[in-house]
């Protein structure tokens, strides 16, 4: 047997009973395979089930408001993929008559499917043989060969790519997928494998060479930009001043607080200072009280975040400014660090 033929013994008499393993619908693994990008199974897994039990077909999604995908979203973090799965579904929905396609040509030309998705889309609802290389399997696959070229370089992805091409069984190609992926998130996983209970192990380069601490090989290309938020908590008896956000930056058009960015950290008495927060805000507004500095980190971006409680009325609303009832909250699809907040200081 070979060395992938025994994951594939292994994946079958290990793995676990994750709902989309128990289906070819190809709307069902899409909605896993996009909730789970970035996420861990168990922080996902209570997400895909709401969407599935709330839309339960791609038409019902695309007939959604974005407002009830952001806040079902809440908390997820990436919130440009529920956008992007409102525009995939309208897409579906347009152009295939509410049937997922199952084919990786049409499924690499919708929005928010890259190679990844289409593979691992059209491999586990239509058995095609198409290798799917996530971040599990650039790990299985540089440490048993020994591959120390970058898996986020332009010749280590076309290296990786066409090395699980080779090695993928043709005869069974979405078991085939399925197991490489298991084994790299339960035994080959990042930090501490399991090289003593690994099927392979004997083969593996990496064990071989005492090199699983080092490989895969990674670049270093995020370059993290520092942003200073100062929220505004400001209220009119049981109405509450929000923000709805634009699209062109991160948390698009979803609610969060009026919020004045700043270049570094500030006092808020010296952000009351400055000429344009005065034209906005005016002169009878005074700061009732300020919470502690919250670290947010993100991808590419580390926010510092402190909110600032106000007593009086700002004299010029901003254009996406509105008030609204505190029992309105909940049906506003929020960054989960504002939610927070705000349901901790109004105890809700």
């Amino acid at each position: 047997m070979s060395i992938w033929g025994e994951l594939i013994s292994w994946y079958e008499g290990n793995k676990r009973d994750l709902p989309w393993r128990n289906t070819t619908d190809a709307y069902i693994i899409w909605l896993s395979e996009i909730i789970l990008q970035q996420t861990r199974v168990e922080q996902g897994m209570p997400y895909f089930y709401r969407f599935a039990e709330k839309y339960p077909t791609v038409t019902h999604f695309a007939a959604a408001p974005e407002d009830d995908i952001l806040k079902l979203w809440q908390g997820l973090g990436y919130y440009s993929r529920g956008r992007n799965m409102l525009k995939t579904a309208q897409l579906v929905q347009q152009l295939y008559g509410g049937q997922f396609p199952t084919s990786y040509e049409q499924l690499i030309k919708l929005k928010g499917i890259g190679e990844y998705t289409a593979a691992a889309i059209s491999s586990f609802s239509a058995n095609e043989v198409r290798a799917v290389v996530d971040g599990n399997v650039y790990r299985v696959l540089a440490r048993y060969f020994g591959i120390d070229e970058p898996i986020n370089s332009p010749k280590g992805k076309k290296i990786f790519q066409q090395l699980a091409d080779e090695v993928m069984d043709k005869q069974r190609p979405a078991l085939h997928n399925q197991a490489m992926m298991e084994f790299g998130a339960m035994l080959c996983k990042p930090k501490n494998p399991a090289c003593g209970i690994c099927p392979v192990h004997l083969g593996c380069a990496a064990f071989k060479t005492n090199a699983t601490t080092y490989l895969p090989v990674k670049l270093k290309t995020v370059k993290i930009r520092k942003r200073y938020f100062n929220y505004l908590l400001i209220m009119d008896g049981e109405m509450l001043l929000m923000n709805k956000r634009g699209e062109s930056d991160i948390w698009a058009n979803m609610y969060d607080l009026p919020l004045i960015e700043t270049e570094a950290l500030i006092e808020p008495a010296q952000l009351f200072q400055r000429h344009n927060v005065k034209e906005i805000l005016g002169s009878n507004m005074a700061i009732k009280d300020t919470s502690e500095v919250i670290k947010h980190v993100l991808t590419h971006q580390h926010l510092f975040i402190q909110f600032i409680i106000l007593e009086g009325q700002p004299e010029n609303l901003q254009p996406n400014w509105f008030y609204t009832a505190l029992d309105n909250l909940e049906n506003l699809a929020m960054p989960q660090r504002i939610f927070i907040f705000i349901k901790k200081f109004f105890n809700f």
